[in-house]
């Protein structure tokens, strides 16, 4: 018995908190494993899955290195050592050594608040790949490239079936986040935008969320939820020149979001910042240093 849901021949959908996609090789029992979730419980219950479908692991994608999609590597290898893990480059490079993740997020070495599993996956010896079609543990794919959410992101395109992974979330995922986390908030847009452009599609799975039918209203949402933070984030600068603590505090104000930890905190400064820098690039605001403190103000 499998809990894989059929997407199309060779394609299925292993849903969760993170979705899984799981990728027939198309001969033998071979499958790609798309996203491996965010720990050894959701790697369990994917293995369990994949070999209730006759199947076993051939290789790993991971479309992006939060480690909500590889933090569940480290199991699949403890089981299938020989299983090689791809994603893009630089990517691939903080799978490789994770303590890159809340480094970057954190600005110096982060202390102990911000080394979770949500911040912090098992390292796994990924490979770099790059986009366009390719054959990964016998899968024909198609990578799509779609920085924003993360640096060098990829979709995964199989035939009429597209896996967005984050750059797009389902509704219920954008109204639970409304400040969705993203590296380079104008990327994010721009990605949205183009995987709106393709034709062909039967369905799209988000990385979060339900399997739709309806590109179109997904894509229109998601970038309804885009341009809202960075009109949050004109708004809190309208109010006054600030740094980015004071318009992170401003920002979750008026959108109601309240940060119970380090790491959610990091994480949505990390949105507030992107979102500033996309602002400064377009003119509309600038920084400066005044008392020793970075300022941005609507320019």
């Amino acid at each position: 018995m499998s809990d894989l849901i059929p997407l199309a021949p060779g394609a299925f959908l292993f849903p969760g908190a993170v979705n899984s996609l799981v990728l027939g090789a198309g001969e033998g029992d071979g499958a790609l494993l798309v996203d491996t979730g965010l720990d050894d419980s959701h790697a369990r219950k994917l293995l369990r899955a994949v070999a209730g479908a006759g199947l076993r692991p051939s290789a790993i994608l991971n479309t992006h290195s939060h480690a909500d999609h590889h933090g569940g590597n480290a199991h699949i290898l403890g089981r299938f050592p020989e299983v090689p893990v791809y994603a893009p480059p630089l990517e691939a490079a903080i799978i490789n050594h994770p303590m890159l993740e809340p480094l970057s997020l954190y600005g110096a070495w982060p202390p102990r608040e911000l080394r979770g599993k949500f911040l912090l996956a098992p390292a796994s010896p990924a490979q770099p790949v790059g986009e366009g079609r390719q054959v990964l543990g016998g899968a024909e794919v198609e990578l799509l490239a779609v920085p924003g959410h993360a640096a060098q992101m990829v979709a995964v395109r199989v035939g009429d079936v597209l896996y967005a992974a984050d750059a797009l979330f389902g509704p219920a995922a954008l109204a639970r986040h409304p400040l969705t986390f993203c590296a380079d908030s104008a990327a994010q847009k721009a990605s949205a935008r183009h995987l709106g452009t393709l034709t062909g599609l039967r369905l799209t799975v988000p990385g979060h969320g339900e399997a739709t039918g309806d590109l179109a209203g997904l894509v229109a949402g998601n970038l309804g939820a885009y341009g809202r933070t960075t009109g949050a984030v004109r708004e809190a600068l309208a109010a006054g020149e600030a740094g980015v603590d004071e318009l992170l505090a401003r920002v979750c104000a008026a959108l109601d979001v309240t940060m119970k930890d380090a790491a959610a905190l990091v994480l949505n400064r990390a949105v507030i910042s992107a979102h500033l820098a996309e602002l400064c690039a377009g003119g509309e605001a600038a920084l400066r240093v005044d008392a020793n403190r970075l300022i941005f103000a609507l320019a």
